[in-house]
C-alpha cells in the first residue's frame, strides 16, 4: 500500500494528513510541531478555521530546525464562501500564505459552493440571524484560483463540498481541471458514488471527519458514535489496533486521503500508525455495510442557498 497518491499535475500527496479544523490557536502550533516530528507531510488548513497563523508558525519551526523542507510538505488552504467575487481570491488566498508564512500552496480548494455576501464579517447576517448571500456564481470564484495558479500562488486547484453536477460543471467550464475534491467520508457516509465519478475524471479525495466528527458543535444526543461501534471494535481488537487507526485505514484502502484533527500527541502518533496492517475484503465488506447517509457536517441552515450542494443523491 503506498503511502502517497499521485495528483494529475504529477505531485505527490501523502495518504494521512494533520487535520486543524477545530483546533484551538493555543493548541494548533505544538500539534503541528509534534506532527511533523513523527512524520506527517500533510497538512490541511483554511481561513475559515482562525488558526492559520499559529499552523504557520508549527511549520516555521520545523523548517528552520531543519526537520524538513518547504518542499517535502503539501500544504492545503480553503477559499471562504465570503470571498467569492473573483477580484476577491488572489487577494484572499495572500493572506493565507501570509498567515502561514508561505510564498506558496500546494493546493487551493474552493471551501464550498455557496457564496456569501462579500466585504463585511466572514459570517455575513441579516437581522433574523440568517446567513445574507452573494450574487457571485462558483464559476466567479473558480477563474479567480485559475488566476492564483498563474500567478504563482498555487500549484494546483480543487473544490471541496461540491456534488457531481456541480464538480462536472466547473470540468465543463474551466480553464484548468480540479485536481481533488475534499469531502466528508467515513463509514457512515461512504460516498462510493462520488468517488467513483471523481476517480473516473482522474480527481483524487481527500476525506475529512474520518471518525464522524464526534465534537462538531452542533452535536445532538443519541446521534451514532463510529469510534464505539461494537463491530468495529472487534475488528480493532483482532488486529491489535485502535477502532480510530481501523476507520483511517478503511478510507485509505479505498484510495481516500485521510486527514484526521487531533491536538493531542499520543493521538497525532497513533492516527499516522496505519501502514503496518491492512483490512481483509472481509473487514472492508463489513465496515461498508455502515453506510447510513449520516452527514455530520450538513451544513443544513443555508439549505436554501441555490448552491447548496447537499440535495443531489451525490
Amino acid at each position: 500500500m503506498s503511502k502517497s497518491i499521485t495528483l494529475s499535475t504529477g505531485a505527490s500527496v501523502p495518504v494521512i494528513g494533520l487535520g486543524t479544523w477545530k483546533s484551538k490557536p493555543g493548541e494548533v502550533t505544538a500539534a503541528v510541531k509534534y506532527a511533523i516530528d513523527v512524520g506527517y507531510r500533510n497538512i490541511d488548513c483554511a481561513f475559515v478555521y482562525g488558526n492559520e497563523k499559529e499552523v504557520g508558525e508549527g511549520i516555521t519551526a520545523k523548517v528552520e530546525d531543519g526537520t524538513v523542507k518547504r518542499e517535502d510538505l503539501f500544504i492545503t488552504s480553503k477559499l471562504f464562501n465570503s470571498f467569492h467575487r473573483k477580484d476577491l481570491v488572489c487577494q484572499t488566498l495572500q493572506e493565507s500564505l501570509q498567515n502561514l508564512n508561505l510564498d506558496y500552496l500546494d493546493l487551493y480548494l474552493m471551501h464550498w459552493p455557496m457564496g456569501y455576501k462579500e466585504g463585511g464579517p466572514t459570517f455575513p447576517k441579516d437581522e433574523n440571524g440568517k446567513i445574507i448571500y452573494s450574487e457571485a456564481d462558483y464559476m466567479d470564484a473558480w477563474q479567480g484560483m485559475e488566476d492564483c495558479v498563474d500567478e504563482g500562488l498555487v500549484k494546483a486547484i480543487g473544490l471541496s463540498n461540491f456534488n457531481s453536477k456541480q464538480i462536472q460543471r466547473v470540468l465543463d467550464n474551466g480553464r484548468i481541471k480540479p485536481v481533488m475534491l475534499q469531502v466528508e467520508v467515513h463509514p457512515y457516509l461512504n460516498q462510493q458514488p462520488l468517488i467513483d465519478f471523481c476517480h473516473e475524471r482522474g480527481i483524487a479525495i481527500t476525506g475529512y471527519s474520518p471518525f464522524a466528527s464526534p465534537d462538531r458543535p452542533w452535536a445532538k444526543p443519541g446521534e451514532p458514535e463510529l469510534l464505539e461501534d461494537p463491530k468495529i471494535k472487534a475488528i480493532a481488537d483482532r488486529l491489535g489496533k485502535s477502532t480510530a487507526q481501523v476507520v483511517l485505514r478503511y478510507s485509505i484502502q479505498r484510495g481516500v486521503i485521510v486527514i484526521p484533527k487531533s491536538v493531542t500527541p499520543a493521538r497525532i502518533k497513533q492516527n499516522f500508525q496505519v501502514f503496518d496492517f491492512d483490512l481483509s475484503d472481509d473487514d472492508i465488506q463489513v465496515i461498508s455495510g455502515f453506510d447510513r447517509t449520516f452527514r455530520a457536517c450538513h451544513v443544513s441552515w443555508v439549505s436554501d442557498h441555490k448552491y447548496y450542494p447537499f440535495h443531489e443523491p451525490f
